[in-house]
């Protein structure tokens, strides 16, 4: 069992958000809008698949669970609601969310199916969210030139998705979810994930009017594929999900306690 705590972060979003708020580069506040439109839809079938999956368990199992179900359910929640008025900022700068109509009808397929198909989507996304939230907290220079409300945001959503990783997982280990079930999942979820994140990200530049700038194009192989870019160093321990025993605290750093604990002044603990 993993206990989770469930934070309050206290920024205001209720102020406007800079146009290209990540540090003036139009590529990555273009990326990681396109990231948080999707965020919204997909905590909501995250937390619905993980309240499923608790039901289905033998009653005599589900008391052991409850705490940290809790604790998923309140994580994914807050970061719905935080990024629900984020997007509503960014939405005054003329972007579109054309992610989340697709998303909603790709995920309304799996309605009423067994309660593993919707805990393997979601594990193999957290897997995806915890390896970039991996490389977001080791990277925190990225936001340096930003409002540190937002870099607040970002650093500790990543925080708490490294935190709340195992969840989903163990949960469809749980309710005996096999190894072929879950390596096709992930690899329907990396297809979807990234050319969806991509879609949207070139959907916002256009928007923007940045997407044909040399430095666009320049800042985004930098970001996603240069040396130290988010999809080169993710490589290997994306490729790990698919080994039988593969389990994600296998890939585990301080990095997510650290900033937790250097920044408890950001946030309240709910019930506490």
């Amino acid at each position: 069992m993993t206990a989770l705590t469930v934070r309050r972060l206290l920024i205001d979003l209720e102020q406007p958000v800079a146009r290209h708020w990540c540090n003036g580069d139009a590529f990555l506040t273009a990326w990681f809008n396109a990231l948080s439109m999707s965020f919204p839809v997909g905590e909501q079938f995250f937390i619905d698949s993980v309240r499923r999956g608790h039901q289905a368990l033998p009653a005599n199992q589900q008391d052991r669970w409850k705490p940290e179900i809790q604790g998923f359910v309140g994580q994914e929640a807050t970061h719905r609601r935080i990024h629900t008025l984020f997007n509503a900022q960014i939405e005054k700068h003329g972007l579109v969310n054309a992610w989340e109509p697709r998303a909603q009808k790709r995920l309304q397929l799996v309605d009423g199916s067994d309660p593993r198909h919707g805990l393997a989507i979601t594990a193999a996304n957290e897997h995806f969210t915890a390896l970039f939230a991996e490389w977001m907290l080791a990277h925190p220079q990225l936001l340096d030139g930003s409002e540190p409300r937002l870099k607040a945001l970002w650093l500790w959503h990543s925080a708490e998705e490294a935190e709340h990783k195992n969840t989903a997982f163990d949960l469809y280990q749980a309710l005996g979810g096999n190894h072929a079930w879950r390596v096709k999942w992930m690899r329907r979820v990396t297809f979807i994930f990234l050319t969806d994140t991509l879609r949207q990200t070139a959907h916002n530049l256009r928007r923007d009017g940045t997407l044909w700038r040399w430095s666009t194009w320049r800042s985004g192989w930098q970001h996603l594929l240069g040396r130290d870019g988010l999809l080169r160093t993710s490589a290997r321990p994306w490729l790990a999900y698919f080994k039988p025993d593969f389990h994600p605290s296998q890939q585990h750093s301080e990095r997510s306690q650290q900033w937790l604990s250097e920044n408890s002044a950001l946030y309240t603990r709910v019930g506490a």
